[in-house]
């Protein structure tokens, strides 16, 4: 089944002021658009566009070291630095990351197995050292916020489009690149409970299918989250967002924000799958 990107995995290996407003009102809505990408005119669905985001190369074998920054509603910061390494298992994928610092999450892991066939819930598992403790991720606790950021254990694996519905509504730019502004609204109740949203806008980029911009409507509190790429660079022929932005809102306020920035992103690295074990998650780096 197709499968797609989550928000982690765009910060793995790549899904807003004025486009705040955008997302907000984005104009009149159709199925079809004529579009030309590659030189070349074809009329594109928006099932056919995410699909294309879905089967663009996100790569393999990959390592890299992130540093995540916490921002709360008046401004303090909080900075984690984690290592993480991903890889794909057949259809599937399977990434493991272990918090550096500081002191209060040292040795935090979080192993991830994202399968490719949709009617089995992807396997999470979180180590925590202070117990010595492993905890398997329950479906019912994957809209929850991963280690007090913005993104939810949800964002970190895949999606399977066969669980939403898509419509182009509009096209724009995003940093002077031309996108197509997609909403997709999940179809089954499930989807919604486990990641928490009702409903997303997509901005898409045309020349690289690279998801730039989001917005999502959360199910509980009447809040949203924006997603924004900052950085967006070329390594070894792919698409790697080197920097992502994602913050709450409750209307106009700010209530949280977190600041992803990846660094030393690494290609078909060594690695095998006993790399990505709860042996591994509980040994550490």
């Amino acid at each position: 089944m197709s499968r797609l990107t989550g928000v982690w995995t765009i910060a793995i290996a790549l899904v807003f002021p004025a486009a705040m407003v955008v997302a907000d009102d984005v104009g009149p809505t159709g199925s079809k658009i004529m579009v030309r990408v590659d030189g070349y005119d074809d009329e594109l669905t928006a099932r056919e566009i995410m699909e294309r985001v879905d089967d663009r190369d996100d790569g393999d074998k990959i390592t890299q070291d992130l540093r995540m920054i916490l921002i709360d509603k008046n401004g303090s910061q909080r900075k984690r630095t984690i290592r993480s390494w991903a890889m794909d298992e057949g259809k599937d994928s399977h990434s493991i990351m272990f918090f550096l610092s500081p002191a209060d999450v040292k040795d935090t892991g979080f192993l991830t197995y994202d399968y490719d066939d949709g009617e089995k819930d992807d396997d999470q598992w979180l180590y925590l050292p202070a117990l010595k403790k492993t905890k398997r991720i329950a479906s019912g606790d994957k809209s929850g916020s991963f280690m007090g950021s913005d993104f939810t254990f949800a964002d970190m694996t895949d999606r399977n489009l066969d669980y939403y519905d898509y419509k182009i509504l509009q096209e724009s730019e995003v940093r002077g690149h031309p996108v197509w502004v997609i909403e997709a609204t999940p179809n089954t109740e499930d989807e919604i409970d486990e990641t928490g949203y009702t409903k997303q806008i997509m901005f898409v980029r045309k020349d690289n299918y690279v998801v730039v911009r989001a917005k999502s409507w959360l199910k509980k509190g009447g809040r949203h989250k924006y997603l924004d790429v900052k950085k967006l660079e070329l390594i070894d022929d792919i698409w790697v967002a080197t920097e992502m932005h994602m913050t709450t809102k409750k209307g106009k306020k700010t209530l949280h924000k977190t600041v992803l920035i990846s660094d030393n992103v690494k290609f078909n690295q060594p690695m095998d799958e006993s790399s990505f074990s709860i042996r591994k998650l509980e040994d550490g780096i």
